[in-house]
């Protein structure tokens, strides 16, 4: 596959690279909880309060969860997030795809393309995560490449952020 392919994803029920999404829905363990969705276990570490945590794992879909997630009050988010909320992607992203092998080949199959998640909607969150019309970091694309040349390779990162969790 050439370098500059790209693979874009956005939503969870697009086949076969909706997998990519968080939203997706397939369980994964993470820090000794299963979690409906990698979402579910991302946003689980935003919440400050654990009754503000009880209310994000109660919403009825990932992407409400995701809604009710980007609009927590500045109380009521862990103190750090900013700062940890990367490493907690990682973390996320390896249990997914380490828990799930057709979920690991799909992402091995990619080969070398730019993995996108290209959002529609304009807004702080979407250009963070992912591009919206070509403007982003696109975050969740890096990490998702990040962890798709680690696996690969048998990097030690992973092994490393395994054993700190």
């Amino acid at each position: 596959m050439l370098s500059e392919t790209e693979i874009r994803f956005y939503r969870a029920s697009e086949k076969p690279f909706g997998a990519f999404s968080n939203l997706y829905r397939r369980e994964i363990e993470f820090e000794g909880e299963v979690f409906a969705t990698s979402e579910h276990a991302y946003q689980a570490g935003k919440a400050r309060k654990p009754e503000v945590r009880k209310w994000l794992m109660q919403a009825p879909s990932p992407a409400l969860l995701a809604m009710a997630a980007h609009g927590l009050y500045y109380w009521d988010v862990a103190p750090g997030w900013s700062k940890t909320k990367f490493d907690r992607m990682r973390g996320v992203l390896r249990a997914k795809f380490t828990q799930h092998q057709d979920l690991m080949a799909l992402l091995l199959s990619t080969g070398d393309a730019r993995l996108v998640e290209c959002a529609t909607a304009d807004n702080e969150v979407n250009r963070l995560w992912g591009e919206v019309n070509g403007i982003g970091k696109n975050m969740l694309g890096v990490l998702l490449m990040e962890l798709r040349g680690e696996l690969r390779s048998g990097g030690p990162k992973w092994d490393t952020l395994e054993a700190a969790e």
